[in-house]
């Protein structure tokens, strides 16, 4: 039994060491593994020795719910390979694109459907900004403007169900998987009318070119309802089938990710064809090249978790919380604002599977749902997304426009705004979470 003295000292060399590896820029998954191993290496008597660690790792991501992650991400790669963003986006752009902002939140719309596809929030930037970003800038948009309203749009896509981080959260807490997905619809749908309100104002303060924007339109319009529809038709009803599926009962969550997987294949291939089968080896490499980082810090920090655990951390923390604040909506706060800052210097992954151990007690025993502190979690991390150092949205919009970081922050921070409003509203009226529960 290790005395409390020495578990402090432990807790206290471990966060120093994990700042340090941070500090240094150590990869994460090798940080944590560092951090994992230190408590067993200072007290020989702690139960989490070396052996333990791997023991944990390879164990933690023995998991058949985390299967839908990498089948997600090859999904999302095939369909921007084949096109698919664009064809969802003529759908709503010829609906709505005379209207003020209508191809700007045409893009948000694209976005909020892709995400439904994709499950990753870099994947629907890369995939809905290159196709969309080239046309707005076309039709006079400002180019940082319409990269900045990609960027935050794309964000979208952890909280549109599918989501590759509900289904960490899901591992994490051992909430189900299909209501987290069911709980992410409605917040989704709230972030994207407040960013569609935003666009709309803005595009009326600044101006748009409308008779550039009615000759575009007009081209789709020449090809009538039922040729965009028919053209349009098969990648709309994408999320379609994976949701379904999931919702109906048909296949579980990871059971759809492979569906998905091989609908993305059919309709790439023989339906648009937009795609060469001898494409399909090099779309798998660079799936295995995105999936790999995330697989070595997702054993890391199921590892770094248990050892957390074992030390009685979260059990320390939500005591020093709830001795210190007793207001819930206080707490409450105190966290989101936590959250936001994790979320700025930490990968979604690891936040999640680190700190949902932690904060999960200190919710519960305030009365708040997990699947709704799930949706509040995710949401937080989302705007991590595009708020720097880390901001990866950020950084593959940047890749597209060649528009340094730091000014597509800059204009990105009125959209960020109307992300935080939403989670306030998600934060406390749970009834915009568990509507459909």
């Amino acid at each position: 039994m290790i005395k409390k003295r020495g578990i402090n000292k432990c807790q206290q060399q471990s966060y120093f060491t994990l700042l340090y590896c941070l500090i240094i820029a150590i990869p994460i998954s090798i940080a944590l593994g560092i951090v994992s191993v230190l408590p067993g290496a200072f007290d020989p008597s702690f139960t989490a020795s070396g052996t333990f660690v791997i023991r944990s790792m390879l164990g933690g991501i023995d998991s058949f719910p985390l299967l839908a992650v990498p089948m997600f991400v090859l999904s999302g790669m095939i369909m921007a390979k084949g096109g698919i963003s664009k064809k969802i986006f003529d759908v709503f752009a010829f609906f709505i694109g005379k209207l003020t902002a209508g191809m700007p939140c045409a893009v948000i719309v694209t976005c909020l459907f892709y995400g439904a596809i994709s499950g990753s929030a870099p994947a629907t930037v890369a995939a809905v900004g290159s196709m969309t970003i080239p046309i707005l800038v076309r039709l006079g948009y400002d180019k940082s403007f319409t990269t900045a309203i990609v960027a935050v749009a794309g964000g979208l896509g952890v909280i549109i169900p599918p989501s590759i981080p509900f289904i960490m959260y899901g591992m994490a807490s051992g909430e189900s998987v299909s209501d987290l997905f069911m709980a992410g619809v409605v917040p989704g749908l709230l972030i994207g009318a407040l960013l569609m309100v935003y666009a709309i104002y803005y595009c009326k303060k600044h101006g748009e070119d409308k008779e550039k924007i009615a000759a575009e339109i007009d081209q789709l319009h020449a090809k009538g309802f039922i040729g965009v529809f028919k053209e349009s038709f098969f990648a709309i009803l994408s999320p379609v089938i994976i949701l379904g599926c999931i919702y109906t009962g048909v296949a579980s969550p990871t059971e759809a990710a492979v569906i998905s997987v091989f609908y993305s294949l059919v309709v790439s291939l023989f339906i648009y064809k937009s795609m060469k089968f001898k494409d399909i080896w090099g779309i798998m490499v660079e799936g295995v090249r995105t999936y790999a980082p995330i697989l070595f810090i997702l054993a890391a920090s199921i590892a770094f978790s248990r050892v957390l655990t074992l030390m009685r951390v979260p059990q320390s923390i939500s005591a020093w919380i709830l001795s210190n604040f007793h207001n819930k909506v206080v707490i409450l706060l105190v966290i989101n604002v936590f959250l936001l800052i994790v979320g700025m210097v930490m990968d979604t992954t690891p936040a999640i599977l680190i700190l949902t151990p932690i904060l999960l007690p200190i919710v519960t025993a305030i009365g708040m749902n997990p699947i709704h502190f799930g949706v509040m979690m995710v949401v937080n991390l989302a705007i991590g997304f595009v708020t720097p150092p880390i901001g990866v949205n950020l950084f593959v919009a940047s890749s597209l426009t060649d528009i340094p970081v730091m000014k597509i922050a800059q204009k990105a921070m009125p959209l960020i705004v109307c992300f935080l409003v939403a989670l306030l509203l998600i934060t406390f009226i749970p009834q915009i979470s568990l509507a459909f529960l």
